[in-house]
């Protein structure tokens, strides 16, 4: 599966601390190989992000993305679960 990053993604990924970025890196590397992995906690969102499906990084941190087809994910945020959607 091919991933492509929106510049607010990016922007939010700068401002993890390392460990977390190291966490993400593992679940995308995942992600590409099965999106729908258990560990992944892989769901729909509703409200403000409805459309979207969310993965879990670790913690409380979650990635938001959207499918763009079968072969490509388009993520949208990175964040703490509260921020996100609060």
């Amino acid at each position: 599966m091919k991933i492509v990053f929106h510049k607010h993604f990016e922007k939010q990924f700068l401002k993890l601390r390392p460990a977390e970025k190291k966490r993400f890196k593992e679940r995308k590397d995942i992600f590409m190989h099965d999106p729908y992995h258990p560990v992944l906690n892989n769901h729909p969102l509703r409200g403000t992000y409805k459309g979207y499906r969310s993965i879990n990084v670790g913690g409380d941190l979650r990635a938001v993305y959207t499918l763009v087809n079968d072969d490509a994910a388009f993520f949208v945020a990175i964040d703490r679960h509260s921020n996100l959607y609060s």
